[in-house]
């Protein structure tokens, strides 16, 4: 029952980077391609925390760690881009 849970959420994390990458690519404007890239990153952050689980190697939730924090702070320089008038495509 575990390996079954393990493979649908294997199976979910893909579907939804992949639907996130398409709005990344896609956008129409900017602030709906920084979400599209945290969602990215996030669901970066819960695959390898996942892996990690499912394979026993505790090393990679430090990986993890690294990578939500990396993202955050990607997230902080982007909002105050966009806050100082960075060019928008939706004006």
């Amino acid at each position: 029952m575990f390996d079954f849970v393990l493979t649908l959420s294997f199976v979910f994390l893909s579907l939804g980077l992949v639907l996130a990458t398409v709005r990344l690519l896609l956008g129409p404007t900017l602030p709906d391609r920084v979400v599209a890239l945290e969602v990215i990153a996030s669901m970066t952050v819960g695959f390898i925390l996942l892996y990690s689980v499912a394979y026993d190697t505790p090393a990679l939730i430090d990986v993890a760690i690294v990578l939500a924090l990396t993202s955050f702070m990607a997230a902080v320089g982007f909002a105050r881009y966009l806050e100082r008038g960075g060019q928008r495509d939706d004006d």
